[in-house]
Protein backbone atom coordinates (compact mmCIF):
# COMPACT_ATOMS: atom_id res chain seq x y z
CA UNK A 1 0.00 0.00 0.00
CA UNK A 2 1.13 3.61 -0.75
CA UNK A 3 1.14 5.95 2.15
CA UNK A 4 0.85 9.47 1.13
CA UNK A 5 1.73 11.76 4.44
CA UNK A 6 0.52 15.93 3.52
CA UNK A 7 3.24 16.49 6.71
CA UNK A 8 2.04 20.43 6.76
CA UNK A 9 4.75 22.88 6.93
CA UNK A 10 2.53 25.32 9.73
CA UNK A 11 1.49 28.39 8.16
CA UNK A 12 1.11 27.39 4.23
CA UNK A 13 -2.45 25.71 2.68
CA UNK A 14 -2.72 22.89 5.15
CA UNK A 15 -6.11 23.12 5.80
CA UNK A 16 -7.00 23.59 2.62
CA UNK A 17 -5.23 20.90 1.14
CA UNK A 18 -7.36 18.46 3.91
CA UNK A 19 -10.75 20.28 2.53
CA UNK A 20 -9.69 19.72 -1.02
CA UNK A 21 -8.99 15.88 -0.48
CA UNK A 22 -12.16 15.60 1.87
CA UNK A 23 -14.45 17.12 -0.97
CA UNK A 24 -13.59 14.65 -3.42
CA UNK A 25 -13.38 11.44 -0.77
CA UNK A 26 -16.04 9.88 -2.97
CA UNK A 27 -14.63 9.87 -5.93
CA UNK A 28 -10.83 8.90 -4.98
CA UNK A 29 -11.88 5.95 -2.90
CA UNK A 30 -13.30 4.63 -6.60
CA UNK A 31 -9.64 4.37 -7.69
CA UNK A 32 -8.50 3.21 -4.22
CA UNK A 33 -7.37 6.46 -2.80
CA UNK A 34 -9.13 6.53 1.02
CA UNK A 35 -9.22 10.01 2.29
CA UNK A 36 -10.02 9.91 6.00
CA UNK A 37 -11.30 12.12 8.19
CA UNK A 38 -8.86 13.65 10.52
CA UNK A 39 -10.48 12.98 13.74
CA UNK A 40 -9.99 8.84 13.04
CA UNK A 41 -6.06 9.44 12.71
CA UNK A 42 -4.35 12.46 14.06
CA UNK A 43 -4.67 12.14 17.66
CA UNK A 44 -4.54 8.23 17.03
CA UNK A 45 -1.12 9.08 14.98
CA UNK A 46 0.43 11.64 17.03
CA UNK A 47 0.11 9.32 20.42
CA UNK A 48 1.57 6.20 18.63
CA UNK A 49 4.64 8.04 17.26
CA UNK A 50 5.32 9.60 21.21
CA UNK A 51 5.23 6.08 21.73
CA UNK A 52 7.84 5.25 19.20
CA UNK A 53 10.23 8.04 20.77
CA UNK A 54 10.74 5.26 23.42
CA UNK A 55 10.39 1.69 21.82
CA UNK A 56 10.16 0.33 18.77
CA UNK A 57 6.13 -0.71 17.02
CA UNK A 58 4.67 -3.43 18.65
CA UNK A 59 4.36 -6.03 15.57
CA UNK A 60 0.41 -6.00 15.11
CA UNK A 61 0.76 -1.88 15.21
CA UNK A 62 0.09 -1.26 11.72
CA UNK A 63 -2.59 -3.40 11.23
CA UNK A 64 -4.35 -2.17 14.04
CA UNK A 65 -3.40 1.51 13.15
CA UNK A 66 -4.69 0.81 9.53
CA UNK A 67 -7.95 -0.81 10.74
CA UNK A 68 -9.32 2.11 12.45
CA UNK A 69 -8.49 4.97 10.02
CA UNK A 70 -9.83 3.32 7.17
CA UNK A 71 -12.40 1.67 8.92
CA UNK A 72 -13.84 -0.71 6.62
CA UNK A 73 -12.26 0.86 3.17
CA UNK A 74 -9.91 -0.82 1.17
CA UNK A 75 -7.22 1.53 0.26
CA UNK A 76 -4.18 1.10 -2.73
CA UNK A 77 -3.45 4.63 -1.35
CA UNK A 78 -3.87 6.38 2.00
CA UNK A 79 -4.06 9.68 2.00
CA UNK A 80 -3.00 11.70 5.66
CA UNK A 81 -2.40 15.10 6.32
CA UNK A 82 -1.34 16.48 9.49
CA UNK A 83 0.23 19.89 10.07
CA UNK A 84 2.22 18.63 13.30
CA UNK A 85 3.76 15.42 11.81
CA UNK A 86 7.25 16.80 12.17
CA UNK A 87 6.55 19.15 15.22
CA UNK A 88 4.38 21.69 16.95
CA UNK A 89 4.72 25.25 15.44
CA UNK A 90 6.76 26.43 18.52
CA UNK A 91 9.41 23.77 17.65
CA UNK A 92 9.62 24.50 14.34
CA UNK A 93 12.75 26.46 14.22
CA UNK A 94 15.99 25.17 16.04
CA UNK A 95 19.55 25.70 16.36
CA UNK A 96 19.88 27.05 12.57
CA UNK A 97 17.48 25.07 10.87
CA UNK A 98 13.65 24.32 9.73
CA UNK A 99 11.95 21.70 11.62
CA UNK A 100 15.15 19.25 12.99
CA UNK A 101 12.87 16.78 13.87
CA UNK A 102 11.71 15.84 10.50
CA UNK A 103 13.82 12.84 10.27
CA UNK A 104 13.16 11.17 12.75
CA UNK A 105 9.73 11.47 12.37
CA UNK A 106 9.75 10.21 9.04
CA UNK A 107 11.88 7.10 10.42
CA UNK A 108 9.20 6.70 12.93
CA UNK A 109 6.31 6.27 9.67
CA UNK A 110 9.12 3.98 8.14
CA UNK A 111 9.02 1.78 11.12
CA UNK A 112 5.49 1.98 11.83
CA UNK A 113 4.62 1.27 8.36
CA UNK A 114 6.93 -1.62 7.52
CA UNK A 115 6.10 -2.85 3.94
CA UNK A 116 4.24 0.45 3.02
CA UNK A 117 5.74 2.70 0.16
CA UNK A 118 5.43 6.15 2.06
CA UNK A 119 5.44 9.61 0.20
CA UNK A 120 5.39 12.63 1.81
CA UNK A 121 4.24 16.04 0.44
CA UNK A 122 5.07 19.37 1.75
CA UNK A 123 4.62 23.12 0.97
CA UNK A 124 7.77 25.54 1.84
CA UNK A 125 6.87 29.62 2.23
CA UNK A 126 9.40 32.61 2.04
CA UNK A 127 10.43 32.99 5.19
CA UNK A 128 10.07 36.64 4.88
CA UNK A 129 6.22 35.90 5.54
CA UNK A 130 6.41 32.59 7.14
CA UNK A 131 8.44 33.53 10.12
CA UNK A 132 6.21 36.23 11.09
CA UNK A 133 2.96 34.11 10.39
CA UNK A 134 4.90 30.85 12.92
CA UNK A 135 5.29 33.44 15.31
CA UNK A 136 1.42 34.53 15.36
CA UNK A 137 0.87 30.79 15.41
CA UNK A 138 3.41 29.93 18.10
CA UNK A 139 2.46 30.33 21.73
CA UNK A 140 5.32 32.37 22.55
CA UNK A 141 5.67 35.86 24.20
CA UNK A 142 8.34 37.03 21.13
CA UNK A 143 10.33 36.54 18.04
CA UNK A 144 13.66 35.52 20.07
CA UNK A 145 11.76 32.78 21.78
CA UNK A 146 10.47 30.95 18.79
CA UNK A 147 13.55 31.55 16.83
CA UNK A 148 15.90 29.91 19.36
CA UNK A 149 18.82 32.09 18.51
CA UNK A 150 18.62 31.25 14.71
CA UNK A 151 19.58 33.89 12.29
CA UNK A 152 16.55 34.36 10.04
CA UNK A 153 19.14 33.95 7.06
CA UNK A 154 20.55 30.82 7.93
CA UNK A 155 17.32 28.79 7.74
CA UNK A 156 17.38 26.86 4.33
CA UNK A 157 14.54 24.64 2.88
CA UNK A 158 17.01 22.94 0.68
CA UNK A 159 18.51 22.55 4.06
CA UNK A 160 15.75 20.14 4.94
CA UNK A 161 14.96 18.72 1.78
CA UNK A 162 18.94 17.60 1.72
CA UNK A 163 18.25 16.37 5.16
CA UNK A 164 15.24 14.09 4.42
CA UNK A 165 16.69 12.68 1.06
CA UNK A 166 19.70 11.52 2.62
CA UNK A 167 18.39 10.24 6.01
CA UNK A 168 15.44 8.59 3.62
CA UNK A 169 16.32 8.52 0.03
CA UNK A 170 13.99 5.23 -0.11
CA UNK A 171 10.80 7.88 0.57
CA UNK A 172 9.35 9.76 -2.11
CA UNK A 173 9.32 13.46 -1.37
CA UNK A 174 7.06 16.17 -3.31
CA UNK A 175 7.37 20.03 -2.78
CA UNK A 176 6.06 22.92 -3.81
CA UNK A 177 6.28 27.16 -3.02
CA UNK A 178 2.74 27.88 -1.04
CA UNK A 179 2.77 31.03 -3.12
CA UNK A 180 2.62 29.19 -6.03
CA UNK A 181 -0.53 27.25 -4.79
CA UNK A 182 -3.17 29.05 -6.81
CA UNK A 183 -1.58 27.99 -10.10
CA UNK A 184 -0.79 24.51 -9.79
CA UNK A 185 -3.72 23.54 -6.85
CA UNK A 186 -4.83 20.85 -9.16
CA UNK A 187 -1.80 19.05 -9.92
CA UNK A 188 -1.20 18.86 -6.48
CA UNK A 189 -3.96 16.98 -5.25
CA UNK A 190 -3.89 15.02 -8.29
CA UNK A 191 -0.66 14.13 -7.80
CA UNK A 192 -1.45 12.89 -3.85
CA UNK A 193 -4.53 10.70 -4.86
CA UNK A 194 -2.62 8.64 -8.03
CA UNK A 195 -4.63 10.42 -10.66
CA UNK A 196 -3.55 11.44 -14.28
CA UNK A 197 -3.17 14.91 -15.31
CA UNK A 198 -5.90 16.86 -16.47
CA UNK A 199 -8.47 14.78 -14.56
CA UNK A 200 -10.91 16.98 -13.26
CA UNK A 201 -11.28 17.36 -9.47
CA UNK A 202 -13.61 19.62 -7.36
CA UNK A 203 -12.05 22.70 -5.90
CA UNK A 204 -9.47 22.66 -8.40
CA UNK A 205 -9.63 26.54 -8.70
CA UNK A 206 -10.64 27.33 -4.96
CA UNK A 207 -7.24 29.34 -4.32
CA UNK A 208 -7.12 31.09 -7.60
CA UNK A 209 -10.94 32.18 -6.61
CA UNK A 210 -9.69 33.83 -3.85
CA UNK A 211 -7.23 35.85 -4.97
CA UNK A 212 -9.13 37.09 -8.06
CA UNK A 213 -12.11 39.14 -8.32
CA UNK A 214 -15.12 37.35 -8.65
CA UNK A 215 -15.89 39.01 -12.65
CA UNK A 216 -12.21 38.26 -13.16
CA UNK A 217 -13.38 34.36 -12.29
CA UNK A 218 -16.52 34.44 -13.79
CA UNK A 219 -14.44 35.88 -17.06
CA UNK A 220 -11.75 33.12 -16.52
CA UNK A 221 -14.58 30.02 -16.25
CA UNK A 222 -16.23 31.37 -19.36
CA UNK A 223 -12.28 31.40 -21.51
CA UNK A 224 -12.14 28.22 -20.07
CA UNK A 225 -15.05 26.70 -21.12
CA UNK A 226 -14.50 28.07 -24.86
CA UNK A 227 -11.54 26.54 -24.73
CA UNK A 228 -11.73 22.94 -23.73
CA UNK A 229 -8.71 21.95 -24.90
CA UNK A 230 -5.91 23.08 -23.18
CA UNK A 231 -2.30 21.67 -21.73
CA UNK A 232 -2.17 22.45 -17.89
CA UNK A 233 1.16 24.68 -18.94
CA UNK A 234 -1.57 26.19 -21.57
CA UNK A 235 -3.92 26.54 -18.64
CA UNK A 236 -1.76 28.14 -16.28
CA UNK A 237 -0.31 30.59 -18.61
CA UNK A 238 -4.17 31.85 -18.71
CA UNK A 239 -4.35 31.55 -14.69
CA UNK A 240 -1.81 34.54 -14.93
CA UNK A 241 -3.04 36.63 -17.51
CA UNK A 242 -6.17 36.84 -15.93
CA UNK A 243 -4.39 37.58 -12.43
CA UNK A 244 -2.39 40.45 -14.67
CA UNK A 245 -6.11 41.65 -14.84
CA UNK A 246 -8.04 40.84 -11.66
CA UNK A 247 -6.07 39.75 -8.96
CA UNK A 248 -6.78 41.12 -5.58
CA UNK A 249 -4.68 43.19 -4.38
CA UNK A 250 -5.87 43.20 -1.03
CA UNK A 251 -5.39 39.87 -0.52
CA UNK A 252 -1.84 39.46 -2.19
CA UNK A 253 -0.05 41.87 -0.37
CA UNK A 254 0.82 40.84 2.77
CA UNK A 255 1.24 43.47 5.97
CA UNK A 256 4.67 42.35 7.60
CA UNK A 257 3.78 43.98 11.65
CA UNK A 258 7.17 42.49 13.06
CA UNK A 259 9.52 44.94 15.63
CA UNK A 260 13.30 45.15 13.94
CA UNK A 261 11.80 44.08 10.20
CA UNK A 262 13.14 46.68 8.09
CA UNK A 263 11.95 46.69 4.46
CA UNK A 264 15.59 45.91 3.47
CA UNK A 265 15.80 42.53 5.78
CA UNK A 266 12.33 41.50 4.04
CA UNK A 267 13.71 42.20 0.31
CA UNK A 268 17.09 40.29 1.54
CA UNK A 269 14.73 36.87 2.88
CA UNK A 270 13.04 36.96 0.07
CA UNK A 271 16.16 36.76 -2.54
CA UNK A 272 17.74 34.10 -0.34
CA UNK A 273 14.44 32.30 -0.60
CA UNK A 274 14.53 32.76 -4.83
CA UNK A 275 18.29 31.24 -4.27
CA UNK A 276 16.89 28.25 -2.14
CA UNK A 277 13.97 27.69 -4.12
CA UNK A 278 16.63 27.53 -7.29
CA UNK A 279 18.87 24.48 -4.89
CA UNK A 280 15.53 22.48 -4.52
CA UNK A 281 14.91 22.34 -7.98
CA UNK A 282 18.11 20.46 -8.59
CA UNK A 283 17.76 18.58 -5.58
CA UNK A 284 17.66 14.77 -6.83
CA UNK A 285 14.55 12.77 -6.22
CA UNK A 286 12.57 15.02 -5.65
CA UNK A 287 9.17 16.01 -7.36
CA UNK A 288 9.37 19.81 -7.08
CA UNK A 289 6.23 21.16 -8.74
CA UNK A 290 6.10 24.37 -10.64
CA UNK A 291 3.72 26.56 -12.69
Amino acid sequence: MQVMFHAGVHCTDDDRVLKCLLRNRTEFLEIGSVVPPPGRYRKLLHQTLVALTKTEPAPDARDILLETILDGDHADRLLLSNENLFCIAKLAVSNGILYPNAGMRIGQLKSLFQGDQIEIFLAIRNPATFLPALFDAAPVDDLDELLRDSDPFDLSWSELIWRIRDEHPDVALTVWCNEDSPLIWAQIIREMAGLNPGTKIKGGFDLLSEIMTRDGMKRFRAYLAEHPVMSEIQKRRVMVAFLDKFAREDVIEEELDLPGWTDELVDGLSEAYDEDVYEIARIPGVNFITP
